[in-house]
C-alpha cells in the first residue's frame, strides 16, 4: 500500500518488480464524456515520462490504461443532448488520443474499455457476494467495507473518516448501506439507460469495479505499479484495492500519485470550481512540448501552476534547447559521439531519486551551458557533452528541434553542401563558400559557421 516515493531505497529502477527486467503498470485512463483538461494532460505526461525513462533504463514496460466508456457523466450528457451514449464516447475517445499524440505521449500497450469487461465485473461481484462482502439494496450492489480489515490504509484514513458513499452519487439505496463508506459495485439502470444483465438485476458496473477488474485481468495479481492523480487516491484507488483484498487477491505492489494542476491563485483546477482550462486550447496556442517542459521542471508530487507566464517561460526554454540542438548537430549527427559518462550517471542518480525531473532538467541546462562553452573553445569535450544532452532529453521524451520534419535525403543533401562549404572555407575559396551558404539558405536552412564546422537548422 506504499506510494512509489515511500518504497525501499526510492530508486525508481530498482522497484521490487514481479519479473526481473519487466514492469507492469496500470494507469487510470479517461472517462470519455468531454474534452481533456490540463489535469488529464499532467497525469498522462507524468507517466509517459516514467515509462520512457524505465524503457531507456532497459526495462520492458507494459502500460495498461483504460477507457471508462460507461458512467453517470456519459449518460447525463447523452440525455441532455438527446444523443446515443456510444456517439459521445467514440468521439471523445478520438479527441483524447489526438490530444495525447500531439503531446508526444506514447500509446499504452493495452487500452481496455470498461464495456468490454462487464461480464468479468459481474463475476467478480458474484464472488464478493458469495464471500459475504457484497450485498443488495434497492439501488444496486454494494461492498461491505467492514469485511476489509485495513480499509483506509491507502488513503491514510480510518474507517470512521471515510466519506459517505465512497464518493458515489446520492442514490435511493444509500440509506440502506450497512456502513457509511460502503460503495456501489453495481447500479441498477433507470428506464432508458444502458444496461447489462446480472443475477441481481439489469444495470451497469460502478466506476471502482471497472479498474480493479481490468488491471487484474491484464496484469495479473501483484502487478508492479498503479498510477493516477492524487485525487484518485480516495475514493477510487482505495475502493479498487478494497475489492481485491475482499477477494483474497494481491493487488498493486506499489502506488504512484501525481499532484494537482492549480490556477494562478494556487487553487486546484477542477470542473466543479469552473476553473479548468481545456488542454486542446493549450495545444492549439502553444508548442505542445511546452507542457511537458513545464511539468519536467516540477516534481510530479508537487502542485503545478499553469498560466501564461510559466508556459511562455517553457516555450523560451525550449527555444534555447532547440538552438543548442541545431548548433551541436554536426557533433552528434553521425551517432559516434559517446555521451559524457559522468553526466549520464548524475542523470540516472537524479531520476532514480523519486523521479526527480526538476533537478534532471537543471542538469540538462547546466550541461548545455558547458557544451556551448566547449564548442566556442573547440574543446574535445563538446561532442560528449552534446551527446549527453541528447541522451537525457530522449530519456524524458523531450524531442528537440524546430518541429519541422526533414527526411533523410534532404538532410543528407544539406550535410553534403555543408561539408563542401567547410572545405571551401578551409581552402579560402570564400566566393564558393558564400554561394553554398546562399544555396542552403534558399532551401530553408539556417546556417551557422563555427570553429567546429557548419551547423544546420530548419527555419
Amino acid at each position: 500500500m506504499l506510494s512509489l516515493y515511500d518504497t525501499l531505497t526510492r530508486e525508481v529502477r530498482t522497484l521490487e518488480t514481479r519479473e526481473l527486467g519487466r514492469i507492469g503498470i496500470y494507469l487510470c485512463g479517461p472517462t470519455v464524456y468531454g474534452p481533456p483538461h490540463l489535469g488529464h494532460g499532467r497525469a498522462t505526461l507524468v507517466y509517459d515520462i516514467l515509462r520512457r525513462y524505465l524503457e531507456w533504463c532497459g526495462l520492458q514496460v507494459r502500460l495498461v490504461s483504460n477507457i471508462t466508456d460507461i458512467d453517470d457523466k456519459i449518460i447525463d450528457r447523452a440525455n441532455r443532448e438527446q444523443r446515443p451514449w456510444q456517439d459521445i464516447t467514440q468521439k471523445c475517445e478520438n479527441v483524447w488520443f489526438d490530444a495525447m499524440s500531439r503531446l508526444g505521449v506514447k500509446r499504452p500497450t493495452d487500452v481496455p474499455h470498461a464495456t468490454e469487461y462487464v461480464d468479468h465485473m459481474v463475476k467478480m461481484i458474484s464472488d464478493l457476494e458469495s464471500r459475504g462482502a457484497a450485498y443488495k439494496t434497492s439501488d444496486g450492489m454494494y461492498l461491505d467495507v467492514s469485511k476489509v480489515p485495513d480499509y483506509g490504509a491507502l488513503a491514510h484514513q480510518s474507517l470512521d473518516d471515510m466519506l459517505s458513499g465512497g464518493g458515489d452519487r446520492e442514490v435511493l439505496g444509500a440509506n440502506e448501506k450497512r456502513n457509511a463508506a460502503d460503495f456501489a459495485l453495481w447500479k441498477f439502470s433507470k428506464p432508458g439507460e444502458p444496461s447489462w444483465p446480472a443475477p441481481w438485476g439489469a444495470g451497469r458496473p460502478g466506476w471502482h469495479s471497472e479498474c480493479v477488474v481490468m488491471s487484474l485481468e491484464l496484469l495479473g495479481e501483484g502487478f508492479d505499479l498503479h498510477c493516477g492523480g492524487a485525487d484518485l487516491r480516495f475514493p477510487h484507488h482505495e475502493n479498487e484495492r478494497a475489492q481485491a483484498v475482499a477477494l483474497g487477491r494481491r493487488f498493486a505492489r506499489h502506488w504512484m500519485h501525481n499532484g494537482f494542476v492549480v490556477d494562478a491563485e494556487g487553487e486546484k483546477m477542477s470542473k466543479s470550481l469552473g476553473n479548468v482550462a481545456n488542454l486542446i486550447d493549450l495545444l492549439d496556442q502553444y508548442d505542445p512540448r511546452a507542457y511537458r517542459m513545464l511539468l519536467l521542471q516540477t516534481h510530479y508530487r508537487s502542485p503545478v501552476k499553469v498560466g501564461r507566464d510559466n508556459i511562455d517561460a517553457s516555450v523560451k526554454a525550449l527555444a534555447g534547447l532547440d538552438s543548442f540542438a541545431a548548433r551541436s548537430e554536426s557533433l552528434v549527427a553521425s551517432g559516434k559521439a559517446t555521451p559524457d559518462a559522468e553526466v549520464v550517471a548524475r542523470f540516472r542518480a537524479t531520476m532514480d531519486n523519486d523521479l526527480d525531473t526538476a533537478n534532471a532538467m537543471a542538469l540538462i541546462f547546466d550541461t548545455v551551458r558547458r557544451a556551448n562553452t566547449a564548442i566556442d573553445a573547440a574543446s574535445p569535450d563538446a561532442a560528449p557533452l552534446a551527446a549527453a544532452v541528447r541522451e537525457m532529453c530522449t530519456a524524458l521524451g523531450l524531442e528537440l528541434g524546430s518541429g519541422q520534419r526533414v527526411n533523410d535525403d534532404e538532410f543528407a543533401f544539406a550535410r553534403e553542401k555543408a561539408a563542401a562549404l567547410d572545405a571551401a572555407r578551409a581552402a579560402k575559396d570564400f566566393t564558393r563558400a558564400d554561394a553554398l551558404r546562399a544555396e542552403l539558405q534558399a532551401a530553408g536552412w539556417l546556417v551557422e559557421t563555427t570553429k567546429q564546422g557548419t551547423t544546420l537548422r530548419r527555419t
